[in-house]
């Protein structure tokens, strides 16, 4: 197989060769070349040459064109990119369906943005000191953008990272996540198919973790984008050149409150979803469901039926609904965690085990103690932990103990219930009657505290990566 090449203009010889391989049955994908410091300093000098050289940015009307052209090459290879997402990343076939149609509608907010851009006129003639004069703004690029990603939506996180960014007309480096780069690597290609001269979007493969910091703390870069762990993002973030500006986004340990009232079919339905989507591996995963106890064991009932009707298995295959979790390791690590749980006193309602190397069962944990690691810690596995409670306060309180906040949910149908949650809750959104894992791509998505820094969404990160820029003009005519 051979490798396919760092997506570095006039790049030098490769430092070495990254081998992907599928999760679910350890078997080889593809393999791509990857770069070490010289390659960094090649992408840097390329991208911040063109950053600099005004003359060679491209037009509105030339980005807009190219994203265009991109949508239709994605479209008429919706099916193969799915494939290969679900390959490489191991999310369900039919989910990895649906991520390749959520980045399409991320490629038209980017034309939108682009169609909706314009400036402002700030009032600036309000005293007679500022007497004949006119100000208005435009947006400029913020200048070069490295990009680094996860393994979790392999095409679509990509694409919520570059397109703003190209939209915004900043020149691009992006560093995929070591375990599903292909994704992002053929993405790049699709864009240059488009039309986008490679300059603009290089893609690197950094042969360590040392030449990947090298490319992130660079002098060089305007804007460092970052989805991962907590701890390698703050890190990177201390170590960003001064100027740089930069969005974070984390994980957190999203947190349910199902109130008394609360319809208990849509609740369960929906958190079946929310909680063992992608087998738990998703930033906003609802791990933490705090149930009123009148109502807690109908509702494990419920949970637990629809958790053990969940097929866990191949990826590919159309009947799977859980796919494997991204390294074996990821597998003794939960188990060590629901096992700890499990010996701390927690009930463990269903599942609690592997399935085959690279699986692990849909689990349900009724109660486990606080000073665990599944009550402390972002699982990131198929895990949803129940806690009974008596009064609303003491469930919110008990959802805000964490210093993590990112998305969360209230299930009632009464009005205070839902407001006092709401209100009170740590998080930058909260879903009412619907998981926590709820996005559409246009909203704002950001995580608070540890959970991130800076905002999310197509719209949002494209304001992120502009300047705005204002002139006044003095004359005796104004």
């Amino acid at each position: 197989m051979d490798a396919l090449p760092l997506l570095i203009p006039g790049a030098e010889p490769p430092a070495g060769t990254l081998n992907v391989y599928n999760p679910f049955d350890l078997s080889e994908v593809g393999r791509l070349e990857t770069g070490d410091s010289r390659h960094v300093e090649q992408a840097l000098t390329t991208a911040y040459g063109l950053f600099r050289n005004r003359d060679r940015w491209l037009t509105l009307d030339q980005r807009i064109d190219i994203f265009s052209r991109l949508l239709h090459r994605i479209s008429r290879h919706q099916e193969d990119l799915a494939r290969q997402a679900a390959a490489e990343g191991g999310k369900p076939l039919v989910d990895s369906r649906i991520e390749i149609s959520r980045a399409m509608d991320g490629i038209k907010l980017c034309i939108d943005c682009m169609r909706g851009e314009s400036g402002s006129m700030p009032v600036v003639n309000s005293t007679a000191a500022t007497r004949h004069h006119l100000a208005f703004t435009t947006a400029e690029p913020v200048g070069v953008v490295v990009a680094v990603s996860a393994f979790n939506h392999p095409f679509n996180l990509i694409v919520h990272q570059i397109g703003p960014a190209l939209a915004a007309g900043c020149p691009v480096i992006v560093k995929p996540a070591d375990d599903t780069p292909l994704s992002c690597w053929h993405l790049a290609k699709l864009f240059h198919e488009s039309g986008l001269p490679p300059e603009w979007l290089q893609v690197m493969i950094p042969e360590s973790l040392a030449v990947a910091e090298h490319l992130v703390t660079a002098r060089r870069v305007g804007f460092f984008s970052f989805i991962g762990s907590a701890r390698v993002g703050w890190t990177l973030r201390s170590k960003l050149a001064a100027g740089t500006r930069c969005a974070l986004e984390h994980g957190g340990a999203a947190p349910v409150i199902v109130a008394e009232d609360a319809d208990m079919d849509r609740a369960v339905r929906s958190l079946a979803k929310g909680g063992f989507y992608h087998a738990g591996q998703v930033c906003v995963s609802s791990q933490r469901v705090y149930v009123h106890q009148s109502i807690s064991q109908a509702f494990l009932r419920g949970l637990k039926k629809a958790a053990d009707d969940l097929a866990v298995g191949d990826p590919l295959l159309e009947s799977t609904d859980i796919g494997p979790l991204i390294r074996p390791a990821e597998v003794d690590r939960v188990e060590a965690w629901v096992n700890e749980a499990r010996a701390g006193g927690g009930t463990v309602v269903c599942g609690g085990q592997r399935v085959g190397q690279t699986g692990y069962a849909p689990t349900i944990i009724h109660n486990p103690p606080e000073d665990v690691r599944v009550s402390e810690q972002e699982v990131f596995g198929p895990v949803v932990c129940i806690y009974d409670y008596e009064e609303l306060d003491h469930a919110i309180e008990r959802a805000n103990r964490l210093p993590f906040a990112f998305q969360a949910a209230v299930f009632s149908d009464h009005q205070p219930t839902i407001l006092r949650a709401y209100k009170r809750l740590d998080a930058s959104a909260v879903m009412v009657n619907q998981h926590t894992a709820f996005r559409s791509d246009g909203m704002p998505f950001a995580g608070l505290k540890q959970s991130g820094l800076g905002v999310g969404g197509i719209h949002h990160s494209f304001r992120e990566l502009q300047v705005e820029k204002m002139m006044v003009v003095h004359s005796p005519e104004l």
